[in-house]
């Protein structure tokens, strides 16, 4: 059975997103790109939701360069009840009903492991659902405050996690990477 892995990138302080923010809250770096190369380079299907869908659909499907190529060959999953088919961006499969149900099927069908791609409503249902078998954040280091969006965990379940990885890129950025307490 395929692995869910949920990427989030966050500040601090818990907001996936914020006003006036740049592209990873300013923070690239050579580590972190090479973090997100080497994962985009592994076999998976990528998940995400209509709006993550429409951003990435509109930059990586016209593009050239080697990482939007790949990520256009790559096989993902956009679950939406308002899009229709046939969808612009190849390799893409349109998933409706309920969430709960594909994920199963999803991960009973697939050889490479489902991950996440943005999409913060998605992954907060996929959390909510118990559907998460590794949950990985990137951390940088600031803090958003009232100029924070997205907020990661509110409306969440209390939900134990154990530690099963920490990596420090760019002497800055922090990844922590948790399983659901007990297993999988």
């Amino acid at each position: 059975m395929a692995e869910l892995i949920a990427d989030l990138f966050i500040s601090v302080d818990g907001f996936a997103g914020g006003q006036d923010t740049e592209a990873y809250f300013g923070y690239a770096g050579p580590d972190l790109e090479r973090w997100i190369e080497d994962q985009f380079a592994r076999p998976h299907v990528i998940l995400m939701g209509r709006v993550t869908y429409e951003v990435l659909a509109e930059i990586s499907s016209s593009a050239t360069d080697e990482s939007s190529v790949r990520m256009t060959r790559q096989p993902k999953a956009v679950f939406s009840n308002t899009l229709r088919e046939p969808l612009a961006w190849a390799s893409t499969r349109l998933v409706g009903g309920d969430l709960g149900t594909e994920i199963a099927k999803l991960k009973e069908q697939s050889a490479d492991p489902l991950r996440s791609v943005g999409s913060m409503t998605l992954v907060k249902s996929l959390l909510r659902l118990g559907l998460v078998d590794r949950l990985r954040l990137m951390v940088f280091p600031l803090t958003l405050g009232a100029a924070g969006r997205e907020p990661a965990y509110a409306d969440l379940p209390r939900t134990g996690l154990d530690l099963v990885g920490t990596t420090v890129l760019d002497s800055r950025l922090v990844l922590l990477e948790y399983r659901p307490a007990g297993g999988c």
